[in-house]
């Protein structure tokens, strides 16, 4: 099991990487509001629903963990962590290590917003 922290991780962001480590889709939905959003590279899922719906399939359904943090910080109220990925997920063409950008937005001590992005270094 990994265990995801680092410094400028508050309770809600923590939490979200133990559930998903955990492949705990219930965990990780029980972290947002009703009319919370994820949008995943370039998708957006709207409410519970969605959110649950994407979760169950593309996190905990491809068993996708963080292993590691490559870094985080906080920026005007949000939180910012890039984590390296791995899951059983279709690997074809992705790059190895898959590092992934999540931009989270919390709202009290839920996460209102998460945005996940495979950004690339600017030039």
């Amino acid at each position: 099991m990994y265990t995801i922290t680092a410094p400028y991780m508050p309770p809600a962001v923590v939490a979200y990487f133990a559930a998903m480590n955990r492949h705990d889709t219930a965990g990780m939905a029980a972290l947002f509001p009703p009319d919370g959003l994820i949008n995943d590279i370039q998708r957006d899922f709207w409410g519970a629903a969605a959110i649950t719906r994407f979760l169950d399939r593309e996190i905990t359904g491809d068993e996708v963990v963080a292993t590691r943090v490559v870094e985080s910080k906080q920026h005007y109220g949000d939180y910012i962590v890039a984590a390296t990925i791995d899951g059983e997920y279709d690997k074809t063409g992705v790059p190895d290590p898959l590092i992934l950008t999540f931009y989270f937005s919390l709202a009290g001590d839920q996460i209102s917003r998460l945005i996940i992005l495979a950004n690339r270094p600017a030039d």
